[in-house]
């Protein structure tokens, strides 16, 4: 059994912290450098776009492995990743097709192995992270930030997986109409992808907000 801590202790605990700037640190604050984050929505509203444009920015902090598990590396994904403007020089930034969970846990306890882990999509991973195998993820690395995206389906995250995800996240990102809404333990607030195709879906409020 564990030693209890009050709450002197509990104040005196140091966590490892993002130190974000600008709309990111409005909207997110200055989250743990590890957990899981939740990134969901329906098809064809933004989710890889905008999940290109958060993991480029993280790699300013951390060098982060992005898992296009759904697309592949195919065309599509690549022209994604250009109207992202991704820095052709970006030695932090990494992007590798479907991985087999076991060979992620490979790679993830090599010494120099990537801080942050983007899995693009939760749905292609569900039969290996159900039954426990998420929380063993997180368990296992705990120093390391887990991204999942996740398809929506009657409103919710699809698949059972995906809604457990939602449950511990830590940090929430909606993506409806090329924008994001933000929630979580955080201040949350709205997020634009595309400013001028986001006013077309939702009026020009978007932009104001």
């Amino acid at each position: 059994m564990g030693r209890a801590l009050n709450v002197r202790n509990l104040f005196a605990m140091k966590h490892e912290l993002f130190q974000l700037d600008g709309i990111w640190h409005d909207t997110i604050g200055s989250p743990e450098r590890n957990g899981a984050w939740l990134i969901w929505g329906s098809e064809k509203n933004g989710k890889t776009w905008f999940t290109l444009l958060l993991s480029n920015y993280l790699s300013d902090f951390e060098k982060v492995h992005y898992i296009s598990a759904e697309e592949g590396l195919c065309s599509d994904f690549i022209d994604t990743c250009r109207r992202a403007k991704i820095n052709l020089f970006n030695k932090k930034l990494q992007f590798h097709g479907y991985e087999p969970l076991v060979d992620l846990y490979k790679r993830l306890k090599r010494r120099q192995a990537p801080k942050i882990v983007v899995i693009d999509n939760i749905t292609i991973y569900n039969d290996e992270l159900k039954n426990g195998a998420l929380r063993n993820l997180l368990n296992d690395f705990p120093q390391m930030l887990f991204i999942f995206l996740a398809h929506e389906d009657r409103g919710l995250p699809y698949t059972a997986t995906a809604k457990m995800t939602r449950k511990i996240a830590k940090r929430i990102f909606y993506i409806e109409g090329l924008s994001c809404q933000v929630s979580g333990r955080c201040p949350g607030g709205t997020l634009t992808i595309d400013e001028e195709r986001a006013a077309l879906y939702h009026g020009h409020s978007i932009l104001n907000r």
